[in-house]
């Protein structure tokens, strides 16, 4: 038993050190990637964040990632609201079909969405990565939302429609406040996702960059030392974003 725990705290210990060698490198005073760190500073952050290619890649990333995050959290909400008054039999095939993106590898997504967008005539832009953002970041909040819904008990519904309330009406005041909680978290969850998303943002950006985007570029050229400072930067957001989502939606797994 303790040979198998060891194992374990191996394994992850070995998963989580790149993260950890990145984070810690964006600290170091060498302007090499690796040991000796020659001290700790800040310098590579407060240099980055006056840079222009990173100020135009982060204020990418903020508008794509802003309306991905609305947009998929409205329609998404409502298609899970639809599913849940549906039978399972019925909900399930459709749920499948849905989630489909999510199984399929980002590769096979961006090269088909790009196919797409050449053959009806659409240039790829800001444009091209939000849509093609928004195939990959629904099915996320289908679930959580439809999750959330198979414990929701419509008859307090009901009641609201009885005493006169409409259904718009009944949906703001009695059913949003109730699963609000995982609306907020399948958000938080989109917009993680499509901060941190490469392949397809690579293949259907056309001109300009995201921050992950960027990094490939500075990769491609040097290893820059800022590039650790705009990983660490994605690394933080990422998981802050990813573990408030799974506490609000109280994802059980």
């Amino acid at each position: 038993m303790r040979i198998l725990q060891a194992w374990s705290v191996l394994l992850i210990l070995f998963i989580l050190s790149p993260i950890v060698l990145v984070i810690l490198f964006s600290f170091g005073n060498n302007a090499m990637i690796g040991f000796p760190l020659g001290g700790l500073t800040t310098h590579w952050y407060t240099d980055v964040v006056k840079w222009g290619p990173f100020q135009s890649a982060l204020k990418n990333s903020l508008t794509i990632a802003a309306i991905v995050g609305v947009i998929s959290t409205i329609v998404g909400t409502m298609a899970a609201l639809g599913l849940s008054r549906m039978r399972r039999d019925t909900a399930g095939p459709i749920l499948l079909a849905i989630c489909l993106p999510m199984m399929l590898p980002g590769l096979v997504i961006g090269i088909s969405l790009l196919s797409f967008y050449v053959s009806v005539g659409l240039t790829p832009s800001l444009l091209t990565v939000i849509l093609s953002h928004l195939v990959v970041t629904q099915p996320y909040v289908i679930l959580v939302v439809y999750s959330r819904m198979a414990t929701f008990d419509f008859a307090v519904v009901d009641s609201a429609r009885d005493l006169g309330a409409g259904p718009v009406r009944a949906f703001f005041t009695v059913t949003l406040p109730i699963i609000q909680t995982a609306v907020i978290g399948a958000a938080l969850i989109a917009t993680a996702h499509s901060i941190d998303d490469f392949i397809i943002t690579f293949l259907t950006i056309g001109g300009g960059n995201t921050l992950p985007t960027l990094v490939w570029g500075m990769l491609r050229t040097t290893l820059d030392p800022r590039v650790n400072a705009i990983s660490s930067m994605l690394i933080v957001t990422t998981l802050a974003s990813t573990i408030i989502a799974l506490r609000l939606s109280r994802y059980r797994g």
